[in-house]
């Protein structure tokens, strides 16, 4: 496998799209700025967006740092905008355009230079195809970047995030954890609490644990802390089977 492992990033992957990965990737963005990190995050391919990254937009908002401070950066942050709400594939392709993995690359590559740490967020699942020709995980795998899994937490969430894990570890690369997301108050107790046993047993990963659902921001960070801070500690030791 080419590559090399980045220890100075990480990938935010979803089992689907809305499943929370843009409010995991501000809150991280978070936790790093209030650690002293020069943090700053990336979006591969916005969809469903004219000419600004409503996503970059949030976790900005979230990690409490002001637009100012990112402005020289934004082509780098978001290399691709794309105004269709679909696959990144299918909206390019109605813009008459062809997403290049190697551009996207090359921002990576260049944030990593001027950052401490860079937090990618994905567009949907880890499969999403940016052309025809290749998916997400492709160029996550080319960068070798470990993964972070985002899971909504209700009825459903075990085939997703099983499915989700198995096409990461195909791949040879390793996942951080994964992270469940409570995005509303409804839902059975005890089947959201199985999901995360299930889904830690039959992986063998570590689920990090449950964002809970709070409308109150600092409240929600409060909570994601721990969660957070569990993160950077794996990062902290290392990728294992990822050096060069």
């Amino acid at each position: 496998m080419t590559g090399f492992a980045m220890n100075n990033a990480i990938f935010i992957t979803g089992t689907d799209t809305g499943v929370g990965k843009t409010v995991v990737t501000g809150l991280l963005g978070r936790v790093l700025a209030e650690r002293g990190v020069k943090v700053i995050t990336q979006k591969w391919v916005q969809t469903g967006c004219a000419g600004v990254s409503v996503d970059l937009a949030e976790h900005v908002r979230i990690t409490g740092k002001g637009e100012e401070y990112f402005q020289k950066y934004r082509s780098d942050m978001a290399p691709y905008v794309l105004e269709f709400p679909a696959s990144p594939h299918l909206a390019a392709r109605l813009e008459k355009k062809v997403i290049d993995a190697g551009r996207i690359e090359r921002s990576f590559r260049r944030l990593s230079e001027d950052f401490d740490f860079v937090l990618v967020e994905g567009s949907g699942g880890i499969l999403v195809p940016l052309s025809e020709e290749e998916m997400t995980a492709d160029l996550v795998e080319r960068l070798r970047l470990p993964v972070l899994v985002v899971a909504e937490n209700r009825l459903g969430a075990i085939n997703q995030t099983l499915l989700t894990v198995e096409a990461v570890k195909s791949r040879g690369l390793w996942i951080a954890g994964i992270l469940f997301n409570r995005l509303s108050e409804d839902g059975d107790e005890v089947i959201l609490k199985d999901n995360l046993r299930i889904v830690a047993r039959l992986t063998g990963e570590e689920v990090l644990g449950e964002i809970r659902y709070n409308e109150d921001a600092d409240a929600l960070y409060e909570g994601f802390l721990p969660l957070g801070e569990r993160i950077l500690e794996k990062l902290d030791g290392g990728c294992p089977g990822l050096s060069s």
